[in-house]
């Protein structure tokens, strides 16, 4: 059976049943807000640290599969049904999902009515936003009550899943108008809380899991969306939601558009309250106002498209090989990007609860992300660095938040300060940065997500069979390749220059150079010396 297929125009896969043997989830979140959603909108969401910053909370072997996260409920009549098929599974007249560069939409059609979920992360803030755009393709007016909801993690989650002899009893919300705020702790220990709001007056809410979905409900069939309405509880204790209703008027044609956003707030100590008890909503309120219509939304998703355009750009592979191009240009790198960005300990089996971050693992990365974001590179290896003792062995593992290691899997393991000097090596071949050598001060650890195998797979591509390599001295050329191929071009940014490489096979070998050209003029040997940051070189190989 197949499932779905890559829509290459748009950069997206396209999922077209619900029903995956397993949950397909995308990676959402670019700097230090992240959030993981699957082909039916599950997942969670979590700031810089998968265990100590939990937003959403997330059962990892719950049966069904996958139903705590982003959810969006639509009641028609008697009908209650989600865009993305869980957690009601209510059957869909269509339904599709778009997994894309840094969002993910989620669109399912029913009686008439279309939904469509788009979820992203936006560049430069600490927030989730879910848009939700309601068609009516029927002849007649509706009349429709829309609920958002969110289970909130009391943000250790690790605790929150062990002590609830304490977490039972320490629940707390605030809420305004169109906003509730989970500020668990906060008055205790912390400097942070959770805003789940909308841009949409709201009709009704709740903020207790029992008063939403009721003592012996669930996720599946809340009483309260049965019942068209929310009770305004207030979370004291036990487990506090965010629940937003809305109810929603269409005439025949008509489309309206909601947005539900989930942000994370700090604030310095001194700033915490405006009145006893009341915290400081400064920020969130701004945070709000920033996505508070369309166009601010729309802006949003114009700057992350262009972000990732920047990063997938400096490396372009045409080789004739539909499949080839399709998992260098794009997906193996975005992998690259999200294992940087994420962590492997945030997936859905690696939960990142207990692990940490990886030593070893955050050096392999760097091998396929460092000619991305060499700048992000070289603060990465200073924030491995720094985690390191002074014989030479370090923790196998470590919070990014504390830099503390992981005590359980401990250290010793042999092969972990070898992969440093690995990673550096592949910095400086790349950048020809010798300072990072003799930087005295170091950053604050923030890791990376799941395996190794893109960026291996991405290097020896590129290098082992493309045969681009950097070195020390410049960008080498030495391809490998199958004696059938033509030749290709790749587009690759170096040390701040483009170099746009075109490889030729006229005797169709697989390996051997026998003339290189750089704007026009031959070169002795096979290694391009490095251009002047921001000229552009035109390269040309013949094999042979």
């Amino acid at each position: 059976m197949r499932f779905g297929h890559f829509d290459d125009a748009h950069r997206e896969y396209v999922i077209t049943t619900p029903q995956t043997p397993l949950p397909w989830i995308n990676y959402l979140g670019s700097e230090d807000f992240f959030s993981l959603v699957s082909n039916t909108a599950g997942g969670y969401s979590f700031y810089r640290d998968a265990r100590l910053r939990r937003l959403t909370r997330y059962r990892y072997n719950s049966s069904p599969l996958d139903m705590d996260g982003h959810h969006i409920y639509i009641k028609d009549g008697g009908t209650v049904w989600n865009p993305g098929w869980q957690p009601t599974k209510t059957p869909l007249d269509r339904y599709s999902c778009r997994h894309g560069l840094g969002y993910t939409i989620l669109e399912g059609e029913k009686d008439g009515i279309c939904a469509a979920q788009e979820l992203f992360v936006p560049k430069g803030d600490a927030c989730e936003l879910d848009r939700l755009t309601l068609t009516n393709r029927s002849d007649r007016p509706r009349e429709l009550d829309v609920f958002s909801y969110v289970e909130f993690c009391l943000w250790d989650a690790v605790d929150d899943s062990t002590n609830f002899q304490r977490n039972f009893s320490t629940g707390e919300v605030e809420v305004e108008p169109c906003a509730i705020y989970h500020k668990t702790e906060y008055r205790e220990r912390r400097d942070h809380y959770a805003v789940f709001w909308s841009n949409t007056p709201v009709t009704s809410f709740d903020t207790a899991r029992d008063a939403f979905c009721g003592v012996y409900g669930g996720p599946a069939d809340p009483q309260a969306v049965r019942a068209g309405h929310c009770s305004g509880s207030i979370a004291h204790g036990w487990a506090p939601v965010g629940a937003l209703h809305i109810h929603v008027t269409l005439a025949p044609g008509e489309e309206k558009k909601i947005l539900f956003g989930l942000g994370y707030i700090e604030n310095p100590q001194e700033e915490k309250f405006t009145a006893p008890g009341v915290i400081n909503k400064t920020r969130a309120h701004a945070m709000m106002a920033r996505y508070a219509d369309d166009a601010q939304v729309d802006a949003a998703r114009a700057a992350l498209a262009d972000h990732w355009e920047s990063l997938l750009s400096g490396y372009r592979l045409q080789s004739g090989e539909e499949k080839l191009d399709r998992m260098v240009n794009l997906w193996h790198q975005y992998q690259c990007m999200v294992t940087f960005n994420m962590s492997r300990s945030a997936s859905y089996y690696e939960s990142g609860t207990g692990r940490g971050m990886g030593f070893r693992d955050s050096c392999q990365d760097l091998l396929g992300f460092v000619h991305i974001v060499p700048a992000r590179a070289r603060e990465r290896i200073l924030d491995i660095a720094a985690t390191q003792f002074e014989d030479g062995s370090a923790y196998h593992q470590y919070q990014p938040l504390t830099k503390k290691g992981n005590r359980d899997v401990g250290t010793g393991f042999n092969d972990d300060p070898l992969w440093l000097i690995a990673g550096t090596d592949t910095y400086l071949r790349e950048t020809g940065d010798w300072t990072i050598l003799d930087e005295p001060t170091f950053g604050e650890g923030k890791n990376s997500w799941l395996t190794g195998t893109a960026a291996w797979t991405f290097v020896s591509i590129s290098q082992a069979i493309l045969g681009i390599q950097p070195t020390l001295e410049g960008l080498a050329i030495d391809p490998c390749i199958p004696a059938g191929w033509a030749g290709y071009t790749i587009k690759r940014r170096y040390r701040g220059a483009v170099y746009r490489i075109t490889v030729e096979n006229p005797h169709h070998v697989e390996k051997g150079i026998a003339s290189i050209a750089v704007d026009g003029t031959p070169i002795t040997g096979n290694v391009l010396p490095p251009a002047a940051p921001g000229t552009e070189v035109r390269v040309r190989v013949v094999m042979g």
